[in-house]
């Protein structure tokens, strides 16, 4: 009998009673990329085919409901054609924004 220990496969998604969920970057995250989407023409359900993420998860993340893991913001940035870098300063100017009441 052997005695190696199992590999086990590593959970999906946030451990139990995590708490990084951030309304207000979650808000402005979401604010930022429903802008982007209506400026390059797309409909939210053409917009999440090309991301490769479901419409329901891609519309929780446009209202805030939702934070994308960073492989999803990825897929956005790319979708949108831009860099990852470009969207999430982007969101810390909507942060700011919000922040200083405009």
């Amino acid at each position: 009998m052997s005695t190696r220990p199992r590999k086990i496969a590593p959970k999906r998604g946030r451990p139990k009673g995590a708490t990084s969920f951030n309304a207000e970057v979650a808000l402005a995250f979401g604010a930022v990329v429903r802008a982007l989407r209506l400026d390059s023409g797309l409909s939210q359900e053409s917009f999440a085919h090309v991301a490769d993420i479901e419409r329901s998860h891609m519309s929780r993340i446009e209202r805030g409901a939702s934070q994308p893991t960073l492989y999803a913001i990825m897929r956005i940035a790319t979708a949108l054609g831009i860099e990852g870098s470009t969207l999430l300063r982007k969101t810390e100017r909507e942060l700011r924004k919000a922040a200083s009441g405009e």
